[in-house]
């Protein structure tokens, strides 16, 4: 246990050097760096290569065989970009990042969902900058976020107030999350979940995500049916050369809020595909979004 306790202790102070390292660099520097390292993510063609490649084949199988590895290739630049953008996102004051965002598309979606009186969903995906995306959320509307723990639970208060610090609510992924995302729609505000993470076992039902069975959370589904709230998407766009970003919100597909799991689920996939159709290289195509596989008692894991 002690050994372990320091483990934990040196892994979080190398998070925190990363982060201020990342952080002293320009956006556009920044960029070059992330994009550097997510280039040799893909010729070293460790883990996260063969994940996205096989997850790319996958999901996008009439792709040509070298627009398939043009996408694994350019998806990992955009992966690099996200680890070294953690540094100024996380670190640089509200005044330096807020201006980061140049373009608002679609907003008439978020604010239409607002305007309902039973407050919203934001669903987005692991696309873009998301990060960012659950920062600036609060600066439109008061936000409370769903988020998982991470495994090194050294690294959680890290996150949570990173993540928080520009005034939204961390909430845990737990029955006390899922109570304050209920309270938070209830004032008629807005609450912010990845519709594409996976859920854990009993929390999920399998559903098509670009024709292929994928465990997909149903806790969208029973928010709505409870509280009557609208649902949008959103992304953050990182656009080239260290210019910026540009945030979209898209209208969510009918049937999220289906009485059926598997059709709301269905529905849910459909717009995180809507969402990553618009901009593929910027998909964490990396994460195992089919690593639990349908079984006739229970989900099963991939090796």
């Amino acid at each position: 246990m002690k050994g372990a306790h320091w483990q934990g202790r040196l892994r979080l102070a190398l998070v925190k050097a990363l982060l201020r390292l990342f952080s002293w660099l320009p956006l556009r520097l920044n960029h070059q760096l992330g994009g550097l390292i997510g280039w040799l993510a893909w010729r070293v063609n460790g883990r996260m290569a063969r994940i996205s490649r096989e997850n790319i084949r996958r999901c996008l199988p009439k792709w040509p065989t070298d627009e398939q590895e043009k996408l694994v290739r350019d998806s990992l630049i955009e992966t690099g970009k996200a680890i070294t953008e953690a540094g100024p996102l996380w670190l640089w004051p509200e005044e330096r990042i807020l201006p980061l965002v140049k373009e608002i598309c679609g907003r008439e979606h978020l604010d239409q969902a607002m305007q309902s009186g039973q407050g919203a969903i934001l669903l987005g995906p692991h696309l873009g900058a998301w990060e960012l995306g659950g920062l600036y959320s609060d600066r439109l509307y008061p936000a409370t976020i769903l988020y998982r723990s991470p495994r090194q639970p050294e690294l959680e208060a890290l996150m949570v107030e990173a993540r928080s610090r520009l005034g939204a609510q961390l909430v845990p992924a737990s029955s006390r999350g899922v109570r304050a995302l209920l309270a938070a729609l209830r004032q008629q505000q807005l609450v912010a979940i990845l519709p594409d993470q996976e859920p854990r076992f009993g929390q999920g039902v399998f559903a098509p995500f670009f024709g292929h069975p994928a465990y997909t959370l149903t806790l969208v589904a029973s928010l709505l049916r409870k509280t009557g709230a609208r649902a949008v998407y959103g992304f953050m766009e990182r656009l080239p050369g260290g210019q910026g970003y540009r945030l979209h919100y898209l209208p969510a597909p009918d049937g999220l809020d289906s009485e059926d799991p598997v059709e709301a689920a269905t529905a849910l996939n459909r717009g995180v595909e809507d969402c990553v159709r618009r901009l593929p290289t910027q998909y964490q195509w990396s994460y195992r979004r089919f690593r639990t596989r349908p079984a006739k008692t229970a989900p099963h894991h991939e090796a």
